[in-house]
């Protein structure tokens, strides 16, 4: 099986507006009813959502004001995080189930210190590898997920 990095589709890697997860109502809900792993530095909150969408996945990243005080930190971070799900979103996208709905996926920096872009790097690419098996081994019937209310 090919590296998760080895993936490179032919079309642009972007990361836009129908991508981003900003709902208050799916994030709350990712936090109160969605499955969570982690590897380090990295923690992922994920949610399968009803609702039809033009892409399989949507992204948010978190980085808490306890640990990085100052915002030119946390707003690094934020972008190293967001700059590796967009190079590896593609691998993510090829391994997801066709009978896989929508899912809401919230990326939240656990470490205390800011750590070299390679080693997020490389836990992304563990975490993504992670949440794509458990999407395929999860059995999705027409009843799952509840709507949103």
């Amino acid at each position: 099986m090919a590296e998760f990095s080895d993936i490179r589709p032919m079309h642009r890697q972007t990361f836009n507006r129908q991508e981003r997860l900003k709902r208050r109502k799916v994030i709350a809900r990712l936090f109160a009813e969605g499955q969570t792993f982690g590897q380090f530095p990295l923690r992922v909150f994920w949610l399968p959502v009803p609702e039809k969408q033009e892409v399989a996945a949507q992204f948010a990243v978190s980085v808490p004001k306890r640990s990085f005080r100052r915002a030119v930190d946390r707003n690094r971070i934020k972008r190293q995080i967001r700059e590796t799900y967009r190079l590896l979103k593609p691998g993510l996208y090829e391994r997801l189930p066709a009978s896989a709905p929508p899912v809401a996926l919230l990326v939240l920096y656990t470490a205390k210190e800011p750590l070299p872009y390679p080693e997020i790097e490389q836990a992304m690419k563990g975490v993504l590898q992670r949440l794509a098996k458990k999407l395929r081994s999860t059995n999705f019937s027409v009843e799952d997920p509840p709507p949103l209310s």
